[in-house]
């Protein structure tokens, strides 16, 4: 009589791989449930949302350099700042509405460098006409693309150097409000960073690194107030004054700038 029962062989055969596939299977889906996102990484992310802030704030207060590159958005207009900064001095541009302009600071001495736009502001205000309109364009012509001292007693000098100070920008920029929060893992560039924010968002979003040291990378001012990236972390530049031939006096109150 035949039996249709397998042979034993056959049956022990098939059960040792049922085990082994579930085995891997199981295996495999342990890993990519367990897998650590920190691997890797500088660590920063395993920290609370205060701890990383107070991490990227240290680090970036140690920090003799930074490039501040982006849009800030104010009550008096949008800005766009390209700045390089050390502890004792800056140098870059800034953009508004009506004018471009650069600024280098060395210690206490700033100059500003800027188009015939920024020179016209009162003009284009409608400030001044006739012979004083002209004159007006006679010193924006004079001073356009040269490099003006400003003076310390200036109305302008304050918010100027403002644009030049490390510790100033800064302070407002890594300044989060409301609730911190941890958010997503993220990448600036090619760089993985964690996001800290304040509330859902609307206090600001702050990217630090988690590779090397826990710098800054990038803050998002809540309500579409602008973006700026911070980047060459304690990467020198050099500062150095302009050349006599390409400074002037501009003799007079500076035109304001808006805040």
């Amino acid at each position: 009589m035949t039996s249709s029962a397998p042979p034993v062989r056959i049956r022990r055969r098939r059960t040792t791989l049922a085990v082994v596939l579930c085995a891997g299977l199981t295996a495999a889906l342990a890993a990519c449930g367990g897998e650590d996102p920190d691997q890797g990484t500088n660590g920063v992310g395993k920290l609370t949302a205060t701890e990383i802030e107070k991490k990227a704030q240290a680090a970036a207060a140690s920090a003799d350099a930074v490039r501040l590159a982006g849009t800030l958005v104010s009550k008096g207009g949008t800005y766009k700042l390209n700045m390089q900064l050390r502890e004792k001095g800056g140098t870059g541009s800034v953009t508004s509405k009506d004018s471009t302009f650069e600024l280098l600071r060395i210690g206490d001495e700033l100059y500003l460098k800027a188009d015939s736009g920024f020179w016209s502001h009162d003009e284009k205000s409608g400030e001044k006409s006739g012979a004083d309109s002209h004159a007006g364009g006679a010193a924006a012509d004079k001073l356009e693309d040269k490099y003006v001292k400003v003076p310390e007693d200036d109305p302008t000098y304050k918010q100027l150097r403002g644009f030049t100070d490390k510790k100033t920008l800064l302070d407002g920029l890594l300044a989060l409000h409301g609730t911190l929060n941890k958010g997503d893992r993220e990448k600036v560039g090619t760089t993985r960073t964690v996001q800290i924010t304040g509330g859902k968002g609307e206090g600001g979003t702050l990217d630090v690194s988690l590779q090397g040291t826990p710098y800054p990378l990038r803050f998002a001012r809540g309500g579409g107030g602008g973006i700026v990236t911070l980047s060459d972390w304690d990467r020198d530049f050099p500062l150095e004054a302009p050349a006599k031939g390409d400074t002037v006096d501009y003799g007079q109150q500076l035109p304001k700038t808006s805040s």
